[in-house]
């Protein structure tokens, strides 16, 4: 660290969210990306969706000063599969142990179960003459790879970070990586209309027919509920959405019914349940949250199939939701390239890697530039065909 002689840190490993004051945390995880914050990382392990038990053992780092103030901390788990991530490293796992290595058990730093793009490296910036916050996210980085050689694991991730956290991870010698996820952006529009009008007429007559089957499909009425007014019955029904499609997707759905009621408990205010009910009965259901300037889609799931409603309530609901509030973006989630037809860009994400093998970080940095290359090109492919009219001369 650039004044590590005026400003003298440690790192030490905390085993739960609940070793570290709520308020302490959070005055590092700040309030713009709710999946960083004490409330939603402790409803995870307090449910025990993400405990030991479920293969993601808390191993978070904290950095503080000589006299114990909290500078940083960085949300990391030991863990003994690759299930949760979505940024797959299976066939390195694989690769590894036919080599004769032993991939697991590595250690991951990101917010399980949750393909959002945050910061992960999270500083006390308001702290008054402390280190620079570049220097603290560096040095618990470098906490988090001293870590990793202690305990002799294969290797340590980063998923989802920020880019300019990307950056500092690529300077301290960590693998880079990209991917990909479709993102709508919010132009300033005053109402969903504005935002069909920027559409080519053939995608704006093909959304408004779409948005218009949902609900003529069985008489749909969509209710949206946020903060106090979703109750235990609300997360009841959702939950049964959730096993639904759990069960269809990966086979064992990663979080309890436990974990609904305490972030609907811990952080109501950030939360937005968009809900289809049919003949008054609640037959489909959308589980958003709202950070700083984006609404985040998370979980859906229906105990009914209706035409187009998936889209209605994940990729409309949520627009008309950020247009009415004001809000920069919406993030649906990881995959889906059928929503480049409803005005959702493809946009790059990160994630950074350290492997202790020499010749398994070559074999890594040789596979990563050529992934990198294809990620790029197609994103700029996919960039070119968006809904969005072309501009004259364009």
């Amino acid at each position: 660290m650039g004044d590590a002689e005026q400003q003298p840190v440690t790192a030490r490993v905390v085993s739960s969210l609940s070793d570290i004051d709520a308020a302490d945390w959070d005055a590092c995880a700040g309030s713009a990306n709710p999946f960083v914050r004490h409330a939603f990382l402790s409803a995870l392990e307090d449910s025990g969706s993400a405990t030991l038990e479920t293969g993601w053992a808390p191993h978070h780092v904290a950095v503080e000063d000589v006299d114990g103030k909290l500078l940083g901390v960085t949300p990391m788990y030991l863990k003994n599969h690759s299930y949760g991530e979505y940024v797959f490293d299976h066939a390195w796992a694989h690769a590894y142990e036919r080599a004769g290595g032993h991939y697991y058990p590595k250690l991951q730093i990101s917010v399980p179960f949750t393909p959002v793009t945050g910061p992960r490296l999270l500083v006390n910036e308001a702290q008054d003459g402390g280190a620079p916050a570049r220097d603290v996210r560096r040095a618990l980085l470098a906490g988090c790879i001293q870590i990793a050689e202690k305990l002799e694991v294969s290797s340590l991730h980063v998923t989802f970070p920020t880019k300019d956290e990307w950056d500092v991870m690529g300077e301290m010698g960590l693998l880079l990586r990209t991917g990909e996820q479709f993102h709508w952006q919010n132009r300033d529009y005053t109402d969903f209309d504005g935002f069909l009008a920027d559409l080519a007429s053939r995608k704006r007559k093909a959304i408004r027919k779409e948005r218009k089957a949902a609900l003529a499909d069985g008489d749909i009425v969509i209710q949206t509920l946020a903060g106090r007014d979703i109750t235990e019955s609300h997360w009841d029904i959702f939950f049964r959405f959730y096993l639904d499609t759990g069960s269809r997707k990966w086979g064992s759905p990663y979080l309890n019914r436990e974990f609904f009621s305490l972030i609907g408990e811990r952080m109501p205010d950030d939360i937005v349940l968009m809900l289809a009910l049919r003949d008054g009965q609640t037959i489909a259901g959308a589980l958003n949250l709202v950070g700083g300037d984006t609404i985040y889609g998370r979980y859906w799931g229906c105990l009914e199939d209706h035409r187009f409603l998936h889209f209605e309530l994940c990729y409309y609901r949520a627009i008309d939701y950020a247009i009415a509030r004001g809000l920069k973006a919406v993030e649906a989630g990881a995959q889906g390239p059928h929503k480049l037809a409803r005005g959702y860009v493809p946009v790059h994400t990160y994630s950074a890697h350290w492997a202790r093998d020499p010749g398994f970080h070559r074999a890594l940095a040789h596979y990563l530039d050529q992934e990198r290359r294809e990620v790029d090109a197609e994103i700029d492919y996919l960039g070119d065909r968006t809904p969005f009219r072309k501009e004259p001369n364009a």
